[in-house]
């Protein structure tokens, strides 16, 4: 997705393997049936987080606007489709 590669998500995520962070595959499965995923999600990309996925904090993104952090993690929570 390149709302995903121009707002350097694909820096620590991959769609099907762990680089940095999980992958985005991992993310989905593991919010999958989680009604308040989509929000719970856009506050960490906005804000930044640890302990989720170990010790490695995920940083803010705070330049990056509301409509592409919706868009992204709607697209993780999707299964990062190809299309």
């Amino acid at each position: 997705m390149k709302v995903a590669q121009t707002n350097a998500c694909m820096g620590c995520h991959a769609v099907d393997r762990k680089l940095v962070g999980p992958s985005f595959k991992d993310i989905a499965a593991r919010y999958k049936g989680d009604a308040a995923a989509q929000a719970k999600l856009e506050k960490k990309v906005r804000d930044g987080g640890a302990g989720v996925w170990g010790a490695i904090p995920m940083p803010s993104h705070p330049g990056m606007s509301a409509a592409d952090i919706h868009s992204v993690v709607g697209w993780v929570l999707a299964g990062s489709p190809s299309k």
